[in-house]
């Protein structure tokens, strides 16, 4: 007869996520990990596999929470360029209590070259990002609010570059004025 799980796989889930996000991929340590998510060895490896499927699946869970973070914060918008400001505002609150920055652009500086599967998910997670800021340009420059000056998808990449840069930026300041600053000149050039 098979045990039913002692514990909430979503909750102990999130605390390896964030165990993640704030230690990165090689700096956690098994050890680590269970003590963090309160579970044994045994059942973690039961549930989630090894170390790098159960960082995948943070990656994963980190993903949705964001996605739906992004959707929450432009549904509803009229206004493409303040629905593209808000993805922008939302990497500098940082008032919440989680770790500063980006799993995913961690995830990008630390492992993209060695892991294939973790480069896959970064890329795949950066082209969704950048798939949804062309969607926003492309319906700013219909009506007019966007200019026409630049090709879409070509603005699309400066602004996904703009935003991981600004994501690597917040884990070394607290400059809240310097960090606003650099969101409106970056977004200057959707005048």
């Amino acid at each position: 007869m098979a045990r039913s799980k002692e514990f909430d796989i979503d909750t102990v889930l999130r605390k390896a996520m964030y165990l993640f996000w704030s230690q990165g991929y090689e700096k956690t340590s098994m050890k680590d990990l269970v003590e963090t998510m309160g579970v044994h060895k045994r059942s973690m490896y039961d549930t989630f596999g090894d170390k790098h499927a159960l960082f995948m699946k943070a990656m994963e869970r980190y993903n949705e929470l964001v996605r739906a973070s992004v959707d929450a914060r432009i549904q509803g918008q009229t206004s493409a360029k303040q629905a593209i400001r808000s993805i922008f505002e939302m990497v500098i609150n940082v008032e919440d209590v989680r770790p500063a920055g980006c799993l995913i652009v961690n995830t990008a500086c630390e492992l993209a070259l060695l892991d294939p599967e973790a480069a896959a998910k970064v890329s795949e997670y950066f082209a969704k990002t950048e798939n949804l800021l062309s969607e926003l340009i492309t319906h700013g420059q219909a009506t007019g609010e966007i200019s026409g000056h630049y090709d879409a998808g070509q603005l699309s990449h400066y602004l996904l570059n703009a935003l991981t840069g600004l994501r690597v930026l917040v884990k070394t300041t607290n400059d809240r004025q310097k960090l606003e600053n650099i969101i409106d000149m970056t977004l200057a050039v959707l005048d």
